[in-house]
């Protein structure tokens, strides 16, 4: 038979193979009502539920003074960072109401608070804030630094004859922040993108799997293998099946809602987009053909799935920046095609960015999806030897 022959049989193998995937997927019910959930509702849930910025911070108040000064600095935490939660009748019912957890913060100023401002004494104010939640808590704090130290550079100015006009002869240090790629600072569009980087690497590691444990579960993988198929025409095929589902899913993902509710821009190419996606589907699906070989039905499958894509979720940049992390997880997760997908994934879609910034990524990801590949080729052949 010549090359052009054994091609042509190869491809139309695969391309019957890969059908034959796609009609067992589309016939488990529960699973691709998991998929379908997982890339419409649940994206949409998170970019609306999930917020890590400061808002509506319960503030109470203890107002010694009750004074100008002191009413003043009051109004200054204001909605949306801050809802004023009331005044105390006593200074120690702040503990209480910061141990129900009914409010964040608790502002103590204390008496003779304006007539030491007036007389040009040093005073100070108290904030107790709840860091049970440690981001938030540590955002209020930050603010509240804020507010303080503009109140108490507003009092010199106006002590020493000075107006917001002429501020400019005064010396001072004026930190200038230019935000990029998202200037309005819209937490939607990183959940949203976050959370759908999450599923696609969930799915790429439990459906090539669950295919492969199909047919351990309806003794179809003999069958298989006695075939005129190759082990490499076997597996082939699920993962081409697979990519192409998790593909779709995540065009109705992008497109369905990020897109039209969110307003998540798409400033690069979307075909380099959706191709990187791909070789990061196929590079992720290695781990989920080697977790096929050590498993022998769906519910060890994931089990497993949720062993190997936890640590990758956890310590892959999506929730924490690498530069937080120890050196050696580090250096560890630079064996996570995860890492290199987020950094693609966020510069083609906020940035803008093309293949000339970002080929070290994917060259990563290709050497890392060639050797897991690989190595799951080798663990499913070695299984049945």
């Amino acid at each position: 038979m010549r090359v052009s022959d054994r091609l042509t049989v190869w491809c139309r193998r695969i391309a019957v193979m890969t059908r034959k995937e796609l009609l067992q997927l589309f016939r488990d019910i529960p699973l691709m009502a998991f998929l379908i959930y997982s890339f419409t509702l649940s994206v949409y849930v998170t970019g609306n539920g999930i917020q890590t910025q400061l808002k509506n911070a319960g503030l109470l108040v203890s107002d010694a003074d009750r004074s100008v000064s002191s009413r003043e600095l009051i109004s200054r935490f204001h909605s949306p960072y801050f809802r004023f939660d009331g005044e105390l009748a006593h200074p120690n019912e702040g503990f209480v109401r910061l141990d129900r957890g009914g409010s964040m913060m608790v502002l103590d100023i204390p008496t003779r608070f304006h007539e030491a401002l007036v007389s040009g004494e040093s005073t100070a104010v108290q904030l107790l804030v709840d860091t049970t939640n440690s981001p938030q808590g540590l955002s209020a704090a930050g603010y509240a630094a804020r507010i303080v130290g503009q109140f108490s550079q507003e009092l010199i100015m106006t002590r020493n004859g000075q107006t917001g006009s002429s501020s400019t002869t005064v010396p001072m240090i004026l930190s200038d922040h230019r935000v990029w790629f998202n200037q309005d600072q819209n937490e939607t569009w990183f959940e949203s993108i976050s959370h759908l980087l999450r599923m696609i690497t969930i799915f790429a590691v439990l459906l090539p799997a669950a295919a492969l444990v199909r047919e351990k579960e309806r003794g179809t993988v003999e069958q298989l293998l006695v075939s005129p198929l190759t082990p490499a025409q076997i597996m082939l095929p699920k993962v081409v099946a697979m990519t192409l589902v998790i593909l779709g899913a995540t065009a109705v993902a992008l497109f369905g809602v990020m897109l039209p509710v969110f307003g998540v821009p798409i400033r690069g190419s979307v075909s380099l987009l959706f191709l990187l996606t791909a070789l990061f589907i196929v590079a992720t699906a290695g781990i989920g053909v080697f977790a096929s070989t050590v498993t022998k039905n769906q519910a060890q499958v994931g089990m497993m799935t949720l062993l190997v894509v936890a640590p990758m979720l956890l310590l892959s940049g999506i929730f924490t920046p690498l530069e937080t992390m120890p050196a050696w997880v580090r250096y560890l997760m630079a064996l996570s095609p995860l890492r290199y997908f987020i950094e693609i994934a966020t510069g083609i879609l906020l940035k803008g960015i093309g293949l000339e910034m970002l080929w070290s990524q994917a060259l990563s990801m290709l050497a890392l999806g060639v050797s897991l590949f690989g190595f799951g080729m080798w663990r499913f052949r070695r299984q049945f030897r």
